[in-house]
């Protein structure tokens, strides 16, 4: 098995090497922790939470290191508005970014380190690049000098000389070249600082990921990753002071994930139009969410819009909906962990192989639900002959056989389909804890009004029991319209919401 990666520093898929056989080590950036989080910091979470679990799932030991910055300008300037410390400030949004992410399944990295516990080692770092002439110091302050670091730009591809002929930088008199970037900044009255050498201050916000990253991962590791904003100017910077220091390779693979666009438009302050976690969750399935943004591959653009949200949504519901079918014929659905009968999946088509073809070919979550759905509706299709050859009472030792064997293959195609939701994070709930949880849902909005919907339950029963059969496909048609979905079962008739 061969994954192939596509590498930002090289602009190519590149086959998937590790620098310790067996065991992968990566580093994601995480937020500055100063606001809320919204939609597009969950799918940069989202796309690595997926790689961590499919690089753990084939047998890597992965060790996933997902920093919080929680000392920035950003943070000191909201502190400062809100008349709180930026400590506690930084907590309250931890605290919010770890419910968010709860919410929408995302799995805990191996460990996620702050800024502030590793001010030691960035001025350790900031003191090498400095005994190396890499950097230096002007006013309490300490620039890192790019033009002493032959390869500044490659994983932007940006040319120094280009950028600086262009350049609308605000003129800073202490640089010697305006794209010069600060590791250490000399504290101004009433923020938050540390003692060094240059003076009392704090870390500039690149030397911080290249602190943590090297503390828990070494000098060089197999996997940066992040969204397309952070490729320049921070993982450059990353870069160059990383390999600056330590004369190493900083990183084998860079991974950079699109943006989410709202509405067909860029998501921007100005537009007023980000959608945070916190809100977004309490309008869609959190499942649904996460489907959504994984509907394309990480390193396009997606467009959020409610109608996509919704085609998603049901497409949910139809996933839920076949496990339902396949729980009631085996009794109980599978162990996600649990192992195949490979005596009887021959005879299948193997979609969990084909699953991670896909996720083979740089993580490719677009293709990986293709085949997703192509496994519900060839599982739907067995169940249906099933159903149609149940209407024959015979039980000869012939068919008792077959029975055995289609309860393997089901049960079998049901592992593959769980194995496959749950390398996306998705199936997490029992199919009726799913849709119970929608009704509740659109109860709780009043979307409509329940006791309305037993009312005309109980109508088609009446019918029913009249034999008035005509009456009876009339309310089930109503219900229908509605999103609501019916099934006769011995202990009576339930219900449920469709997206």
């Amino acid at each position: 098995m061969t994954i192939n990666i596509y590498n930002s520093l090289n602009r190519s898929k590149e086959p998937f090497e590790t620098l310790e056989p067996g065991r992968v080590k990566m580093y994601v950036c995480g937020p500055t922790v100063y606001d809320s989080c919204h939609i597009g910091h969950a799918r940069s979470v989202i796309v690595f939470d997926v790689i961590y679990r499919y690089l753990t799932a084939v047998g890597y030991d992965v060790t996933y290191v997902r920093n919080f910055t929680d000392i920035d300008d950003k943070i000191i300037n909201r502190s400062n508005e809100l008349g709180v410390s930026p400590e506690s400030l930084a907590e309250k949004y931890i605290d919010e970014f770890h419910h968010d992410m709860d919410a929408l399944n995302v799995l805990r990295p191996t460990l996620e380190p702050r800024a502030t516990d590793h001010i030691d080692h960035i001025i350790r770092i900031i003191e090498i690049l400095m005994d190396k002439k890499y950097a230096y110091a002007s006013d309490g302050d300490v620039f890192f000098s790019v033009d002493l670091f032959k390869g500044y730009g490659k994983l932007s591809g940006r040319k120094l000389d280009d950028m600086v002929a262009g350049a609308r930088v605000d003129v800073d008199q202490r640089k010697k070249n305006p794209f010069d970037f600060v590791l250490w900044k000399a504290s101004k009255p009433n923020e938050p600082f540390w003692d060094s050498p240059w003076g009392k201050g704090r870390p500039g916000w690149h030397i911080e990921c290249s602190a943590m990253s090297e503390d828990y991962l070494g000098a060089s590791f197999d996997i940066h990753g992040g969204g397309k904003d952070l490729i320049f100017p921070h993982h450059e910077n990353e870069i160059a002071q990383s390999e600056a220091a330590f004369g190493k390779t900083f990183v084998r693979f860079w991974i950079h994930n699109g943006f989410v666009n709202i509405n067909h438009e860029k998501m921007s302050k100005s537009l007023g139009n980000f959608l945070m976690i916190k809100d977004i969750v309490k309008e869609y399935h959190p499942e649904a969410i996460r489907l959504f943004l994984l509907s394309h591959h990480y390193r396009s653009p997606v467009d959020f819009t409610d109608q996509a949200i919704k085609n998603v949504a049901s497409g949910l519901d139809k996933i839920y909906a076949l496990l339902d079918r396949a729980e009631k014929y085996l009794g109980s659905l599978p162990d996600v962990n649990s192992n195949y009968h490979k005596d009887v999946i021959a005879s299948q088509k193997d979609f969990w192989v084909l699953f991670c073809d896909a996720m083979n070919d740089d993580f490719n979550t677009a293709q990986g639900i293709g085949v997703l759905f192509d496994a519900v509706r060839s599982l739907n299709r067995l169940l249906d002959q099933l159903d149609q050859s149940d209407q024959t009472n015979e039980t000869d030792q012939t068919n008792q056989s077959d029975d055995i064997q289609n309860r393997q293959i089901i049960h079998n195609e049901c592992l593959n389909i769980l194995k496959m939701g749950d390398i996306l994070g998705l199936l997490t709930v029992s199919p009726g804890a799913y849709f119970q949880q929608k009704k509740e849902s659109v109860i709780t909005k009043k979307s409509f009004d329940a006791e309305m919907i037993e009312a005309m339950i109980q109508e088609r029963q009446d019918a029913r029991k009249a034999k008035d059969f005509k009456k009876a496909d009339e309310v089930r048609d109503r219900l229908k319209e509605m999103n609501i979905e019916i099934e006769d079962r011995p202990e009576g008739t339930i219900w449920k919401v469709l997206s």
